[in-house]
């Protein structure tokens, strides 16, 4: 491709969305410039302090299990408190938790903190990703996720490799700064950022029914990609739980791993663009299969990673992964959910990828106590297999692209909005 192509294709990308949009943009580069906790916890708990990596699997299936518990709060939040009070609560509770949980030394109340942790930073997902959909056209929402799945793996890079060496110094600068950069977050939104709530019409409240929890969970359909969602995000969160600890059993640093890790992050800004643009009107059955394919057997291949440098080929690996199925398994959220639903439906998905940060560390810390780090390799190859098996099950009883068909609400979606692609990192009516 020549460089005035390029420049082109650049254009074409980031003209014409509305201003609101890069505000968030902006909160949302900030926030992960300052990522630390979820990245750095496992060696944290188990170089710094010195405890197992069962507790350190414990601690983190807390955090975890905070998750659990506010995605299904922060997407009722969203819909009837609305997207930027949501927010706003969300980010100035985090940068608390976080530095809160900085200055213990319990490991009882670390514990507890890390809940309080992980329940305030997954309140804003649903909030966030409801928002786009809500101040982006639809014609432009491909490029917009995009552009924002792009901010979180810049940030990500640059805050994986900063914040590996500030963890040689002290944990305590990385947990202040995060904290911090969470507070600017907040401050953002509350300063440049308009409510985007839809207000249901007359005429809407008597045609379409009101979308409640309970609509979301007998939305047989939606439930499939929920649970296919749980098993490919219980792979890729070994990348972060499970990777560090066994790169830490076998005597690398937490430098080493920020620069190892640091390398998903990089590839995601260098490509994720670009292979967006080129796989959004392929066939998704076959897209989902080969990123599960990719993700099992990427994180399989880590077994026989014996320095930094293999271990970032085996993360370029499903990394290529995510990069394809971020955009092509959440389009599938987005073409099943009523836009009146936007935040239950983005909390009940983003519930799944809580429900595997809950499970992940738990599995990890015990498969490698027990049995070593290559079981936890090969389990994540067979997982990949069965949630390519799931991807191609499910996509064989979904209409094909460009079918208006929504969500158990009854609302019908647009041809434009079938074609939407959105990236997972984060994300209205009074029935619950």
């Amino acid at each position: 491709m020549s460089v005035a192509s390029l420049r082109r294709a650049a254009r074409e990308t980031v003209s014409g969305l509305p201003r609101e949009f890069w505000w968030l943009w902006t909160s949302t580069l900030i926030n992960r410039l300052g990522a630390f906790v979820a990245t750095f916890m496992a060696l944290y708990l188990t170089l710094d302090r010195g405890y197992s990596a069962s507790y350190a699997g414990l601690v983190a299936s807390l955090h975890g299990l905070g998750g659990v518990v506010s995605s299904i709060g922060g997407g009722i939040m969203t819909d009837r408190l609305g997207r930027r009070p949501t927010l706003v609560i969300a980010q100035t509770a985090t940068a608390f938790s976080v530095a809160l949980l900085g200055f213990m030394t319990d490991p009882v109340a670390i514990a507890g903190v890390a809940f309080l942790v992980g329940m305030a930073s997954n309140a804003s997902r649903p909030a966030v990703q409801a928002m786009m959909a809500d101040i982006v056209r639809p014609e432009d929402r491909v490029r917009a996720f995009s552009l924002n799945y792009w901010a979180i793996n810049l940030g990500f890079a640059v805050s994986s490799m900063a914040a590996g060496f500030i963890a040689q110094y002290s944990y305590l600068a990385g947990f202040l700064g995060e904290a911090a950069l969470t507070l600017v977050c907040a401050i953002v939104v509350f300063l440049k950022l308009p409510e985007s709530r839809p207000q249901r019409t007359a005429e809407e409240k008597v045609t379409e029914p009101q979308v409640g929890i309970g609509t979301v969970l007998r939305d047989g359909r939606f439930m499939g990609v929920v649970g296919l969602s749980f098993l490919i995000s219980l792979i890729f969160q070994q990348g972060y739980v499970g990777l560090p600890v066994a790169m830490g059993t076998d005597g690398f640093s937490s430098a080493d791993f920020g620069l190892a890790i640091a390398v998903n992050g990089i590839l995601i800004v260098a490509v994720q663009i670009p292979v967006t643009r080129y796989i959004q009107h392929r066939d998704p059955r076959r897209l989902l299969v080969v990123s599960a394919l990719l993700a099992g057997y990427g994180f399989g291949l880590t077994a026989f990673a014996g320095s930094v440098a293999v271990y970032a080929l085996t993360i370029c690996v499903w990394t290529l992964a995510e990069i394809v199925n971020a955009p092509t398994q959440t389009g599938l959220v987005v073409r099943l959910s009523p836009t009146h639903g936007r935040g239950r439906y983005q909390g009940v998905y983003t519930m799944s990828w809580s429900v595997a940060a809950l499970v992940a560390p738990l599995m990890s810390g015990y498969v490698i106590d027990h049995f070593g780090a290559e079981w936890l390799w090969g389990t994540c190859a067979v997982l990949g297999t069965v949630t390519a098996l799931g991807y191609w099950g499910l996509m064989r009883s979904l209409p094909t692209e460009g079918t208006a068909e929504a969500a158990s609400a009854g609302a019908v979606a647009s041809p434009v909005e079938v074609e939407v692609a959105v990236p997972v990192p984060v994300r209205a009516d009074s029935a619950v």
